[in-house]
C-alpha cells in the first residue's frame, strides 16, 4: 500500500468524532492519491465518501473538492457524460463560495461608504448654512444697490433738466454700471441656487449608490459564471473533436454544443441588464437639458423603487419592508424627462421607506412595514400614487413639507431640498403634486393601525 494512502488512512481514524470536516478533506485526498496509483474502483469509493460527508455537515468546500476530484477521475476513465457533470457541480459549489466571500467584502465597501456618506453630509449641512448667510447677504446688496439705484435715478432726472447732452451721455454711462452691477449680483444669486439644486441631486446620487451596486452584482455574477464554464466547455469540446471519428462522442459534443449556446443567451440578457443599470446611473446623475422624451413610466417607477429599497437594505441591514405594485399595462410611453422624474420618485421611495423603518423601531413584531406604488390612465392624465403605513405627518407641519430647506429628519440625514424640488419638477411638466396623510390620534387600541402617508403624482399623456 502506497505510504500516504496509509497516512490518510491514520487520519481518518485520528480525525473520528470531533472534525468531520478534516475527514472529508481527507477522503478527497485519499481519492486523489488512488487516482494516482490508477486504482480507480478505491479511488471513487472514498470520493462517494467525500461527497456524503460534505452532504451530512452541509460544507460547500467539502463538496467543492469531492466534485473537482470525482471531474478528474471520470475524464481518466473515459466516462465524460459523468466528469461534465461532476464538473458542473464543482462549478456550482466553488461559486457559492466565491459569493460568499464577495458578500463580506461588499459590507466592507458598505461600511466605508456609511462613514463617507456621514462626512459629505456633514458638509452639504455646512454648505447649505453658507449658502442660506450668502443669500440673505446678497439680498441686503441687492436692497441697497436698488435704493441706489432709485437716488441715483431722481438725481440724474434732476440734472437732465440743467446740463447738456454731455453731461447726459455721463448719466447714462453711469445708469450702465449700476444695471452690470445689479445684473451680476443677480446672476450671483442664480448661481447660487444652482450649486444648491447640484448638491441635491449629488445627494441623491448618493442614496442610489449601494442600491445600483446591488443591482448590478447579480448580473455581473452570471455574466463571469457562464463565460469561465463555457471556456472550459470549448476546451472539452475542442479535445473531444480532436480524436479520430471513431472514438468520438457525438451525443457528447451536441450536449455541449447546446449548453454553451444556452449560456450565451443567458451571459447576452444578464449583460444587458448591468447595461441597463449603469445607464439608469448615468441618466440620474447627468446635467438635464429638459427635454421631454417618450418613456415607459411603469418601467422607471418599478427600477427606481428596487434601487431605493436596496440602498435601505444596504445602510440597514436590519431594515427590512415589503413593497407592493400595481401598474397600469395601458399607459404606454409619456412624453417626461426621464431623469427629472426620476429624481422625483426616488426622493418619494427615499421618504416612505424612511418613514415605515421608523415606526418599525417603536412598535411588535405585528407592524408590517410597507410601501406601495401604482400607476393609472385617467383621460389625458396618468395618475401616480406611492403610499406607506408610517407614521403619518402632524397637520400642524403637512402645509411646510414643499418649503425648502424644511426637513423632520435629524441634522445629517436630510437636507430640505427634496419635497421642494420634486414640487417645481412636477409643475415644470405640467402636474401637480398633493400629499394626503393620516396620523392617529384617537383610541390607544387601534393606535398605528391608521397611520400613513400617500404622494398622489398628476402627468398629462402628451
Amino acid at each position: 500500500m502506497n505510504e500516504a494512502v496509509k497516512n490518510y488512512l491514520s487520519a481518518v481514524d485520528y480525525y473520528k468524532g470531533y472534525d468531520i470536516g478534516a475527514i472529508g478533506d481527507t477522503y478527497s485526498r485519499l481519492g486523489k492519491a488512488n487516482t494516482q496509483l490508477h486504482n480507480f474502483p478505491e479511488a471513487k469509493k472514498y470520493y462517494q465518501l467525500a461527497v456524503q460527508t460534505g452532504k451530512d455537515i452541509a460544507s460547500a468546500d467539502n463538496l467543492k473538492t469531492a466534485y473537482e476530484g470525482f471531474s478528474k477521475l471520470d475524464s481518466m476513465e473515459g466516462n465524460y457524460l459523468d466528469a461534465y457533470k461532476h464538473y458542473k457541480l464543482f462549478i456550482t459549489y466553488r461559486d457559492s463560495i466565491f459569493n460568499e466571500k464577495n458578500t463580506k467584502k461588499i459590507i466592507q465597501s458598505q461600511m466605508q461608504y456609511d462613514f463617507d456618506k456621514k462626512e459629505f453630509l456633514a458638509k452639504a449641512e455646512q454648505q447649505k448654512k453658507d449658502a442660506e448667510a450668502k443669500r440673505i447677504k446678497n439680498q441686503q446688496y441687492f436692497a441697497i444697490a436698488a435704493l441706489g439705484i432709485v437716488v441715483l435715478a431722481v438725481v440724474i432726472i434732476a440734472l437732465i433738466q440743467f446740463k447738456n447732452n454731455k453731461h447726459k451721455q455721463k448719466a447714462n454711462l453711469l445708469l450702465t454700471e449700476q444695471k452690470a452691477k445689479v445684473e451680476t449680483t443677480l446672476s450671483d444669486l442664480k448661481s447660487t441656487q444652482a450649486q444648491l439644486i447640484q448638491s441635491e441631486k449629488m445627494a441623491s446620487l448618493g442614496e442610489l449608490t449601494a442600491g445600483i451596486a446591488h443591482e448590478i452584482q447579480n448580473p455581473l455574477n452570471f455574466v463571469n459564471n457562464f463565460s469561465e464554464v463555457n471556456q472550459e466547455m470549448i476546451e472539452e469540446l475542442l479535445s473531444e473533436k480532436s480524436k479520430v471519428r471513431s472514438e468520438r462522442n457525438e451525443e457528447l459534443e451536441n450536449e455541449i454544443l447546446n449548453d454553451i449556446k444556452v449560456n450565451e443567451e443567458k451571459i447576452n440578457h444578464h449583460g444587458k441588464r448591468a447595461d441597463a443599470i449603469v445607464k439608469g446611473m448615468l441618466q440620474h446623475s447627468k446635467q438635464t437639458k429638459g427635454i421631454k422624451e417618450p418613456t415607459n413610466i411603469n418601467a422607471l417607477c418599478d427600477e427606481y423603487l428596487r434601487l431605493s429599497y436596496h440602498g435601505m437594505r444596504a445602510k440597514d441591514k436590519n431594515f427590512n419592508a415589503d413593497f407592493k405594485t400595481d401598474f397600469d399595462e395601458t399607459i404606454g410611453k409619456i412624453n417626461i424627462v426621464p431623469q427629472d422624474i426620476g429624481r422625483v420618485l426616488l426622493n418619494l421611495f427615499n421618504n416612505a421607506f424612511y418613514a415605515v423603518n421608523e415606526k418599525q423601531k417603536t412598535f411588535d413584531e405585528n407592524y408590517k412595514p410597507t410601501v406601495s406604488i401604482q400607476t393609472k390612465k385617467e383621460n389625458n392624465n396618468v395618475r401616480i400614487t406611492v403610499s406607506d403605513n408610517g407614521n403619518g405627518i402632524p397637520q400642524n407641519i403637512k402645509e411646510k413639507i414643499f418649503q425648502p430647506f424644511f426637513t423632520t429628519k435629524p441634522t445629517g440625514e436630510g437636507t430640505g431640498l427634496g419635497l421642494s424640488l420634486s414640487y417645481d419638477i412636477i409643475k415644470a411638466h405640467g402636474g401637480e403634486i398633493k400629499v394626503q396623510t393620516k396620523v392617529d390620534e384617537g383610541n390607544p387600541d387601534n393606535f398605528g393601525k391608521e397611520e400613513g402617508t400617500t404622494f398622489i403624482i398628476q402627468l398629462p399623456v402628451a
